[in-house]
């Protein structure tokens, strides 16, 4: 079985993430497949999901990047019109409420963010 990278992994700069505004865009391994991620800004925190809906496994960008629904109060799911809240992932409203968006753990300091590889979550070579 390979080692696990648990060495947490340079996302961006802390200044790319603006409050309600776009996203930084990733891939990481998830079970041995690459799979999308994204990061976020609400509330002054820096926050990062799987990008798949928690109702079908759809990416949920509107357009390449964008996640944010009209009033940049939530995460929506382009597809279903799920809407999330962004501190939690936790759906609020559409097809699949109380379900959550996978997180991806981020840490923020000295105007730099990372995400912290697990067990379930590696970094794509």
């Amino acid at each position: 079985m390979p080692e696990l990278n648990l060495a947490p992994q340079w996302l961006c700069e802390s200044s790319a993430l603006q409050e309600c505004e776009g996203s930084v865009v990733f891939e990481v391994m998830e079970h041995g497949r690459v799979v999308p991620a994204f990061a976020v800004r609400f509330d002054n925190q820096a926050v990062a999901y799987l990008n798949r809906c928690a109702h079908v496994p759809a990416e949920m960008d509107w357009q390449p990047g964008q996640f944010w629904d009209s009033d940049k109060r939530f995460i929506v799911c382009s597809m279903h019109g799920a809407l999330y809240e962004p501190v939690d992932g936790l759906c609020v409203s559409g097809p699949c409420p109380g379900k959550r968006l996978m997180r991806i753990e981020l840490t923020e300091a000295q105007g730099q963010i990372h995400w912290q590889p697990t067990d379930r979550f590696q970094p794509v070579f």
